[in-house]
């Protein structure tokens, strides 16, 4: 069967684990725990009112697929037709049709490793073989054509700003990328959820550099706080409509229609700016407290997430993020959860949850490590 070749999403595992305890410290989930821009809330309630419960076209709200792409031409100057752009539920429903237009069975797809778990997941689902690529602190936690130009690829995905490490591909090295992939005819997927969650730089949107192949996921559950409302898109290929079209019909129908009238206000620039700020203090504080008690690689350019090297206490994250949850009741995620490149010897920790959260979460590690080296 498909799924033999799957993994459990053990960060999922660790969420369910960490309801036994009342006293939970979340490190773990990616989720943040600020609500969305009060005018989202507005618009939810509103929907409800009019009885706004039936599909949608399968493509979405052309209403919000107009939003979608002004602010494509508004931050990145990138101008795409809106019949290109599919509401999908969550980023999800956005990468199986990624991987659906672009690769068959037995295809390989390239990806880093560490990387987010979903992916290789998804490629086992759809008999697709992924093939995983090892990057480190020494590269950025970025592939380079170099690490490519060795194997034979029918698609690459990469994520910018990155789960697990936080970092941000450079725009020179992500053009090279991307002009590699279009001369070789490498389909190139583009993981960008965490953009607007960047603190010094800022991220380059793939769409910039090629057209050709390039296949930009994006989506509300992040930057845009709605991660419950399951709503996510991809901009395809002018030539791929169509079939992304068909794929999405046969999918899903449609996306979640509430969820797309609330996503109407989610470009509340203002609020935004707020939001970014909140992470980016939340950032400061865990990467400074963290580092007094672990090897950081990097300090995260975007996301919420710190990749901490455990290796001073122990060298198996699995067993030492279970020894943390059950003892101190601290969630966090093992490493091996993004890949088997040393992940043995990294934490990921999540800064999603208020500093006084995070702060008491720091006290009780502190407590607990002082005498375990």
């Amino acid at each position: 069967m498909r799924c033999n070749e799957m993994s459990s999403f053990i960060v999922m595992d660790i969420v369910k684990e960490a309801e036994k305890y009342d006293d939970s410290i979340h490190f773990e989930i990616g989720q943040p725990d600020l609500p969305p821009s009060p005018k989202v809330k507005q618009a939810l309630h509103q929907s409800i009112d009019e009885n706004r419960f039936s599909y949608t076209q399968s493509h979405g709200l052309i209403v919000l697929r107009e939003k979608v792409a002004k602010h494509y031409a508004t931050t990145y100057g990138v101008h795409i037709d809106i019949d290109q752009i599919f509401l999908t539920p969550g980023t999800s429903g956005a990468f199986l049709i990624a991987y659906a237009l672009t690769l068959k069975s037995g295809a390989t797809l390239g990806m880093s490793d560490p990387s987010y778990p979903c992916y290789k997941n998804f490629a086992h689902l759809l008999d697709i073989k992924p093939h995983f690529m090892p990057i480190g602190k020494e590269d950025n936690f970025e592939l380079h054509v170099d690490d490519l130009k060795p194997h034979s690829l029918d698609a690459l995905q990469i994520s910018s700003p990155a789960n697990p490490t936080g970092n941000i591909y450079t725009k020179e090295n992500l053009k090279a990328l991307i002009e590699h992939c279009e001369a070789h005819s490498i389909a190139f997927i583009s993981d960008e959820l965490y953009h607007g969650l960047t603190y010094e730089k800022e991220a380059n949107c793939a769409l910039e550099f090629g057209r050709k192949n390039v296949f930009v996921i994006n989506g509300f559950s992040k930057y845009y706080c709605m991660p419950g409302q399951r709503l996510g898109w991809v901009i395809v290929p002018k030539e791929q409509v169509r079939h992304a079209e068909i794929v999405a019909q046969n999918l899903f129908i449609s996306a979640p229609t509430l969820s797309q009238y609330g996503a109407l206000e989610a470009f509340d620039e203002s609020y935004l700016a707020k939001i970014k700020a909140e992470f980016k203090a939340r950032r400061d504080f865990l990467y400074a407290e963290l580092s007094e008690l672990f090897e950081i690689d990097a300090k995260p350019e975007g996301a919420f997430y710190i990749w901490a090297n455990i290796s001073k206490y122990s060298n198996d994250s699995f067993a030492f993020a279970k020894e943390l949850l059950e003892t101190i009741h601290v969630a966090t995620t093992p490493g091996i959860d993004f890949g088997s490149n040393g992940t043995s010897h990294y934490l990921r920790f999540a800064y999603t949850r208020n500093i006084e959260h995070m702060r008491e979460g720091v006290k009780r590690l502190k407590h607990y490590l002082k005498d375990r080296k």
